[in-house]
């Protein structure tokens, strides 16, 4: 698989996809609505990505910026094979990648000087705690980050950030988590959760991560997410993500669809035994009126973006 996340102009989004899935994609476009993708790096890295524009019966038109506006190339191409092949090279990250193309550089507006934030001292540490705690979590994208940057000390009267403002110092502080995270090694304890809920997923039960803002709400919705053959049900929220972040384990919610106790401590035993299957420990008392914790847990997710 290759380590980026595919968007196209209809709004789909792939995560990982294979060399061949990738060209299947580039091969596609060129319809209305269904024009142009986007490929950015696991992790996402401010102004790093690839993109590809092609209406049917025309060229490709492909670009890449490589850090910054000043270092931003376009290239034509007369059909897809030499794009695919490019863009591939890219998300490889091989050595002469783009030698197959005749690039010329683009000439971008210059980027605006962005003002300090003015904020008072705690203001800001409490703004860059919180932007920190999402990082951690692992969930939230650049855009999403800059986001919650933007509206977070936002009151009636007040917006202090601005969203250039937001978008720089979410940068920097994804920057900083990306070079926290390649000092880590093997797989961590939230892939394993993936891994089990992935295999949960295969199993019949509807398994999400960090959905929902908190219980009520999950409650709620779970049961649109699930399939029409789905028996149950496991999730946990953000609320939840935080508690993990802290450092105090990360609880689950589950049950089953036709809303029994034997249904649910029947799905209640098919979670611990996923999560035990990928080395994650739990705590239960096999109450189905009681949450699943996984304790210990070491919350190291890398970054998509």
């Amino acid at each position: 698989m290759l380590k980026i996340v595919v968007e196209t102009e209809n709004c789909e989004r792939h995560v990982r996809v294979s060399a061949e899935e990738l060209a299947g994609l580039v091969r596609r476009i060129g319809g209305d609505g269904d024009r142009f993708l986007v490929v950015q790096r696991i992790p996402d890295l401010p102004d790093v990505f690839a993109q590809v524009w092609h209406k049917t019966g025309g060229d490709y038109t492909l670009e890449y910026r490589d850090g910054a506006a000043d270092r931003h190339f376009q290239a034509m191409a007369d059909g897809p094979e030499s794009v695919i092949a490019a863009m591939t090279g890219w998300a490889r990250q091989e050595a002469g990648w783009d030698s197959g193309l005749a690039w010329s550089l683009l000439d971008m507006d210059p980027v605006r000087e962005v003002p300090p934030l003015d904020l008072a001292e705690d203001e800001r540490a409490e703004l860059e705690r919180r932007l920190r705690e999402v990082l951690v979590g692992g969930y939230a994208s650049r855009a999403e980050l800059a986001e919650l940057a933007e509206e977070y000390l936002v009151t009636k009267d007040r917006r202090p950030v601005s969203r250039e403002q937001a978008e720089t110092l979410a940068d920097r502080l994804w920057l900083e988590r990306v070079g926290e995270q390649t000092e880590w090694q093997g797989e961590t304890d939230p892939e394993r959760l993936t891994r089990a809920f992935t295999a949960l997923r295969e199993a019949g039960i509807t398994a999400r991560e960090n959905f929902t803002c908190c219980r009520s709400c999950g409650q709620s919705e779970i049961g649109a997410e699930g399939g029409p053959d789905a028996r149950g049900f496991v999730y946990f929220h953000t609320q939840c993500t935080d508690s993990a972040v802290a450092g105090h384990g990360l609880t689950l919610l589950y049950g089953g669809f036709d809303g029994s106790s034997d249904t649910t401590t029947a799905i209640g035993h098919e979670v611990v035994a996923a999560l035990e299957a990928v080395g994650l420990h739990t705590e239960w008392d096999h109450d189905p009126g009681q949450a699943i914790t996984i304790t210990p847990l070491d919350w190291r997710r890398r970054l998509v973006g």
